[in-house]
Parts: structure tokens; C-alpha cells; sequence
């Protein structure tokens, strides 16, 4: 039998109100900037299919860095643990777009979540994708059993004009050997990659597949086998939140991944995946309301994988 997740939710909405004026909209992507910022939604499915959901959980939003685990999944699926050649496995420790840390490690970025390393694995996807941006949106669909996920065009326009730093990355990249494309063509998927729009149910449904062993629960399709799944919410649980993944693991107790659009998903194997959306954020980058809603959610219910 599971917990009263329903009534959880309810109360942790209550509890997280007073925080909706703390933090700030990231700003330097000036789409991102026009998003109200006051939003908040929160979806928990279970792996038997069990919905439950508080505020604003059907609205879609740019889901930015989340997406790099779809992206880190389907080049596992497709390539096997050796794309861990090309990228880490460890906290970074730094800034997510820090150079001094990719110069320092020769090129090999620390892990998959950063931007460099999504960068690599993009790279991979466009070894093994006959239509790259086309198929992996394929993937997310068939993850989140929703025909209508889409790319954001603006947002992805947006990161384009603004990614001074992104372009360096993939260019440092390159001259260390670690792209096999041109660093313009990744960056294209890349920025792609980061503007997949996505509500907080879509979310949950789509990382049932983590918490579900590597089989996707609705269809029972298997995607990633057992040992691959559980090496991937292992890189989620110390990567997943930046310089963060620390106290997200001290506070919640949960694998899981943030974006700078104020969502945040989690995942409990063999229980439910959970995703929260609210628009401010903190100094790290992640959702205040968010980071706040998650403490509460295993807070209450008692549980965590720890």
C-alpha cells in the first residue's frame, strides 16, 4: 500500500508559499527571463501509475539541463558504458560552464551533467543518430508517452545568441580531441537539448523509467538494463545538482536533476518519480521552492534510498 502521497503534496504546497517571492529568474538566457516567476506545480506518479498533483503541474516549461539525462541515457543505450571513456563520472565542484576546470582535466569533462559533458555526449548522438535532433526527441516522447513534446524554438534561438561561453567549451573540447564534430553542430543539438518543453507530469512519467530499473512502466519496454540504470541515478545522485548535489543529498535523500528553468525532478527506485516546478532560483542555481518541496516530500513520508 502506498503513502497518503496526495495529502503530502497538499501540505507541502502550504509550506513552501511563503518562499514564492525568494530568488531570481535566470536571466541570462532572455527567454527564460519572461517566464512568470511565481509559478508553482508539483506531479509525483508512482511506477504503478498512481497520479498525484498540486499547482501548476500541467504547464510546460523549458526543462534546460534535466534533458541532459535523456540525452545521457539514449547514448547509453545506444553506445554502453563506453562513452565513460570520454567523460567522468565525479562532481564537479565548480560552475557548470567553468573552463579552468576542463583545461585543468585535459579536456575530459568531470561529468555528463555538466555542460561539457553533455557536450561529449551529444557529440556520441551524433555518431549513432541518423537524424539527431529528430530521434531524440523520439526518445523523450516514448519516455513521457506524449506525441506533442517539442523543442522550444525561441529558447533555443536564445541559448544560441547568448552562449559565449558554451561555444568556448565546445571549441576547447575540440582542441583536446574530445569532439569528433564540428563543435557548430553540437552545439545545435546542445542548445536544442536545453530547450525541450515539458510540464511536471510529463517529467514524472518520463524518469519512471529510473526509478522503474531501466523498463518503462506503461509500456514495458526496456531501455537501459539494470546495472546501466542503477550507474545512472548514481551519476544524478553526486552530479545531478551542480555544486549542490551535495546538501540536495544531505536534504532529500533522492537521485535526481535541476535546470535553470526552475524544475527539478527525483526519483525513489521502485516507488514513483516526482518533479517540481517554480521558476525562482537560489545562488547555485537550482529552485528555491523546488529544493524546499523535496526536503518536505521525504521528510514526511519517511523516506528516502539512504
Amino acid at each position: 500500500m502506498n503513502p497518503p502521497y496526495g495529502p503530502v503534496l497538499a501540505s507541502i504546497a502550504a509550506e513552501v508559499a511563503p518562499l514564492r517571492g525568494t530568488g531570481a529568474v535566470a536571466s541570462y538566457i532572455p527567454e527564460l527571463a519572461l517566464v512568470p516567476p511565481d509559478r508553482f506545480g508539483m506531479h509525483l506518479r508512482t511506477v504503478e501509475g498512481e497520479d498525484h498533483a498540486v499547482g501548476q503541474s500541467d504547464e510546460r516549461f523549458s526543462v534546460q539541463s534535466i534533458a541532459k539525462v535523456f540525452a545521457l541515457a539514449l547514448a547509453v543505450s545506444l553506445e554502453g558504458e563506453t562513452i565513460f571513456r570520454r567523460v567522468g563520472v565525479e562532481p564537479s565542484g565548480t560552475s557548470f560552464n567553468s573552463l579552468v576546470q576542463l583545461e585543468v582535466e585535459k579536456g575530459i569533462p568531470r561529468n555528463p551533467l555538466i555542460n561539457a559533458g553533455a557536450m561529449v555526449v551529444c557529440d556520441i548522438l551524433l555518431d549513432r543518430l541518423a537524424e539527431p535532433r529528430a530521434d531524440l526527441l523520439r526518445f523523450v516522447r516514448r519516455l513521457a508517452g506524449r506525441e506533442d513534446v517539442a523543442f522550444n524554438e525561441r529558447v533555443a534561438a536564445s541559448e544560441r545568441e547568448n552562449g559565449f561561453r558554451n561555444v568556448a567549451l565546445a571549441n576547447f573540447l575540440r582542441s583536446f580531441d574530445n569532439l569528433r564534430h564540428d563543435p557548430a553542430e553540437v552545439l545545435d543539438l546542445y542548445f536544442h537539448l536545453c530547450a525541450v518543453e515539458m510540464s511536471c507530469r510529463e517529467l514524472a512519467t518520463a524518469f519512471l523509467l529510473f526509478a522503474n530499473h531501466g523498463t518503462v512502466p506503461a509500456t514495458g519496454e526496456r531501455v537501459l538494463t539494470q546495472s546501466q540504470t542503477k550507474r545512472l541515478n548514481a551519476v544524478m545522485q553526486t552530479c545531478g545538482f551542480y555544486d549542490e548535489a551535495g546538501e540536495f543529498s544531505f536534504t532529500v535523500g533522492l537521485p535526481g536533476k535541476s535546470g535553470v528553468g526552475g524544475g527539478i525532478v527525483a526519483l525513489h527506485p521502485s516507488r514513483y518519480a516526482v518533479a517540481v516546478w517554480s521558476p525562482r532560483l537560489n545562488a547555485k542555481g537550482n529552485s528555491v521552492m523546488g529544493m524546499k518541496a523535496l526536503e518536505l516530500l521525504t521528510t514526511k513520508l519517511g523516506l528516502s534510498i539512504f
